[in-house]
């Protein structure tokens, strides 16, 4: 009995000391902010992704740098009566003047703790002790107050004050001037007001024209900055100027403002209407990325917010002025950059929150389609050279659409000798799959002779045969859909990359540089070794050889089956 009796007391004091390491240790861990509620799958955006075990599943804690600053983070400015004033009225739409939920963001005031979404060995990284200062440059039209100093109060409160030089806000032309000029009241906070609409495009120009740091921040007005976000984009800027940078975009649910990480696995991308999107990192670069933290290279950003050396940015010419109010102008950037010698980066332990919208709030002096139209037409017709075919065939509505002078974007692009678009698509976005056009059967000719398939391995001249449409021989019928020289799923492939070598028929397949021809004038050049198809009359059957339009043995002519 005794026995009994002591082994329950050893029981019971073993499970009481359990339970009181249990409590303590409950009480010591992280408890979630009340934003960060689960939200319903209907606000995620499509590049929103759950925390999963990579990130680093904590609240952001206050920076050593904020809670000793924090007393004199915004001075004289009296943040109250400046968030009461504006607040929503009862009964108001809370959508209505800004497209998200004006009465949660009033709600959670002008700041909050967000949670770290950086991959856990993000926080191991080093940056040099002795970066350079950057000027914040914030454009915003008639912003909600508590959204915008939010995104003011997250930057000094997640930036090392030595990394921040000034914040210079953009206030164009708003309703009410004092929604920037109060602002101004907070330390290291400049207010420029336009004294008309501009639109992002020359407000931005604006803000860098005036800023005094080497290097420049532009952050939209609805948007927190997470933990040492600032630090990557700095140190690559300061490595490379050409490189322009920007952080992972995490989503702010326009509904509820939950913060939500965005995956890693992403980067920027369009289609041929000029329409931005976000898609996964080929297979190929994921495959070698070993590091979470190393930099992602991207076609194009989402420009909304990225790092860029002042200088740089001024020697590349800055933003095509002439493009009006927003949209269309992170295309022409983007291809600036990268056919004008510079790269753009997409940063895994960079992180900022955005609140995406799913209209605009403001008014586009001729429309929002007109003026997307008008931007995306200038990118198009100064960059993207033969390609902007493709950019007419998605868009057709943007033929005949006015878009004003580009002569002095034409100039600006010879004068720094920028690469080809066709460049760009071999070297940067090469998955940008170019669209198919209508196949069209032709034969092709060399006086009364015209090429033909010999079975599956061997070519020749034949005569040409009389029938037409379904009555020409499927060996006459030629498709030439570039880069390829088909006959139904079958190509012209050469057998080596050398004068003299033969061509043969094999299964198409776009990746392969054997089957790769154009047209160039007369003759069916071979892309890759720059050879021409030679039907080598007296010597044998058809190979390539080195080019002459004048030896007729050279010239083919395509005559259209109808």
């Amino acid at each position: 009995m005794r026995r009994i009796r002591a082994n329950a007391i050893a029981i019971l004091t073993v499970a009481w000391i359990l339970g009181t390491f249990y409590y303590l240790w409950q009480d010591n861990k992280p408890h979630s902010s009340s934003s960060a509620s689960e939200p319903r799958v209907a606000d995620i955006r499509r590049h929103a992704a759950h925390r999963d075990d990579r990130t680093i599943p904590l609240i952001v804690t206050q920076s050593p740098w904020a809670e000793q600053q924090q007393g004199q983070l915004i001075g004289s400015f009296d943040e109250k009566a400046y968030l009461l004033e504006k607040q929503l009225k009862a009964g108001d739409d809370p959508y209505r003047d800004h497209a998200f939920n004006l009465a949660e963001s009033d709600r959670l005031g002008s700041e909050r703790a967000i949670r770290d979404t950086r991959h856990y060995r993000c926080a191991s990284v080093n940056y040099d002790a002795t970066l350079p200062p950057t000027s914040i440059i914030i454009t915003f039209n008639n912003e909600a107050r508590s959204t915008l100093l939010r995104t003011i109060k997250s930057v000094l409160l997640r930036s090392p004050p030595s990394l921040i030089q000034e914040i210079i806000l953009i206030d164009d032309f708003s309703t009410d001037p004092e929604d920037c000029q109060l602002l101004s009241q907070i330390p290291k906070v400049r207010c420029l007001r336009n004294g008309r609409r501009e639109g992002l495009i020359r407000s931005r120009v604006r803000g860098a024209d005036s800023a005094s740091a080497s290097i420049l921040t532009f952050l939209d007005s609805h948007c927190e900055v997470n933990t040492d976000w600032l630090q990557p984009m700095i140190q690559r800027v300061k490595e490379d100027r050409t490189r322009v940078v920007s952080p992972i975009i995490d989503v702010i649910s326009l509904d509820n403002f939950a913060y939500l990480a965005a995956s890693a696995d992403l980067r920027g991308g369009f289609d041929w209407s000029l329409h931005f999107k976000w898609e996964q990192i080929p297979i190929e670069q994921k495959m070698s990325r070993n590091d979470p933290t190393l930099p992602i290279r991207t076609p194009v950003i989402a420009g909304g917010i990225f790092v860029m050396d002042k200088s740089w940015f001024n020697h590349l010419g800055q933003y095509d002025t002439h493009m009006d109010i927003w949209g269309g102008e992170n295309f022409e950037l983007s291809f600036r950059v990268w056919m004008c010698g510079g790269s753009l980066e997409i940063l895994p332990c960079s992180r900022v929150g955005h609140v995406f919208r799913k209209r605009h709030p403001y008014d586009f002096p001729e429309g929002n389609a007109l003026t997307y139209i008008k931007n995306t037409r200038r990118a198009a017709e100064v960059w993207m050279d033969e390609y902007k075919q493709y950019y007419y065939s998605a868009r057709p509505s943007a033929q005949g659409k006015a878009f004003g002078s580009i002569a002095d974007r034409l100039t600006l692009r010879h004068k720094l000798n920028c690469k080809s678009f066709h460049w760009y698509m071999e070297n940067v976005y090469p998955e940008l799959r170019i669209p198919e056009r209508d196949a069209v059967s032709s034969v092709l000719r060399q006086g009364g002779l015209c090429l033909e398939s010999l079975g599956s391995d061997s070519l020749g001249l034949a005569e040409c045969s009389k029938g037409s449409g379904a009555m020409r021989p499927q060996s006459q019928r030629w498709q030439l859909v570039e880069p390829l020289l088909r006959q139904q799923d079958i190509c012209l492939a050469i057998t080596a990359f050398t004068a003299g070598s033969k061509v043969k028929m094999e299964p198409c397949n776009m990746k392969e540089p054997r089957q790769k021809w154009k047209q160039k004038g007369p003759t069916l050049q071979h892309v890759v070794s720059g050879l021409c198809l030679d039907s080598q009359l007296s010597v044998g059957p058809p190979a390539i050889a080195q080019c002459w339009p004048q030896l007729a043995s050279q010239v083919w002519e395509p005559q259209l089956i109808t």
